[in-house]
């Protein structure tokens, strides 16, 4: 009994083993001729690697179903099977399928690409990798974070590169004895001679606070968004340098000592 059984059913097993083995083979043939045509066409990379992830869920859920057929499950059963656990999967995937539609959103959209440094759900980084469930961020400190991309496109989301330029936003004080118009002149001239300040939008040097010990100054230059840094590092040494250069003081705290006589 239990040997006819083996014997009836091992070219089933058999079979639909080769048909997992080989479609599974096919199914990374595929998606890298996928990759290969949609690189051909110049098309987004984010929205390259998200075509190329669905595909591969939908190809290996064929595959699966067609593993299934040839064990001898009824397809008909097999989709009324799916379509009766639908439901209580779609219950128990809630997140997951919203991660899904986030997905699909953030494609469509496209509030950023790959290679976008943003803000999102309280973290920032350089988007390296955006998946149908998942978005991957690379931190300034070189940290691998996930978000989910249901959270993520239901949150704020800052750009910082979308536009191609930054305003640098600085501000350097200085004592209330010093020339203001002077004070100026040495700052602007600190940026105008920078040759990573755009000169368009052009930058600017105002009084922005009377503050308690010093004149302070809002300095705003402009950078591409890969020079954000050198510039806001730069101006500020530059800036230390030619007030220190032209006899400008920057106060800095006091301690005064009293000494009582006995």
């Amino acid at each position: 009994m239990i040997k006819t059984v083996v014997v009836d059913f091992s070219p089933k097993v058999l079979a639909a083993l080769a048909i997992l083995i080989v479609g599974w083979i096919s199914i990374g043939f595929i998606i890298r001729i996928v990759k290969r045509v949609m690189k051909k066409r110049e098309l987004d990379e984010s929205l390259s690697k998200f075509m190329a992830s669905l595909v591969s869920w939908a190809l290996k859920v064929l595959l699966i179903v067609t593993v299934a057929s040839k064990l001898g499950i009824e397809t008909t059963s097999f989709a009324a099977i799916i379509g009766a656990a639908g439901l209580a999967i779609g219950l128990a995937l809630q997140g997951a399928l919203s991660n899904f539609a986030g997905g699909a959103l953030i494609i469509l959209f496209k509030p950023f690409k790959i290679g976008d440094l943003i803000e999102a759900q309280g973290e920032k980084g350089v988007v390296a990798d955006i998946q149908i469930f998942t978005t991957t961020l690379t931190s300034p400190t070189n940290k691998r974070i996930i978000m989910p991309n249901g959270a993520l496109s239901n949150g704020n989301i800052t750009n910082y590169t979308a536009e191609g330029k930054l305003r640098v936003d600085l501000t350097i004080g200085v004592g209330y004895g010093e020339d203001i118009k002077k004070t100026k002149e040495v700052l602007m001239d600190v940026l105008v001679s920078n040759p990573k300040v755009l000169k368009d939008p052009a930058p600017t040097v105002d009084v922005s606070a009377l503050a308690d010990s010093s004149v302070n100054f809002a300095v705003r230059p402009w950078a591409a968004a890969e020079d954000y840094w050198a510039v806001y590092f730069g101006t500020l040494e530059n800036a230390k340098n030619a007030l220190d250069a032209a006899g400008i003081e920057i106060p800095y705290p006091h301690q005064v000592e009293i000494h009582k006589e006995a």
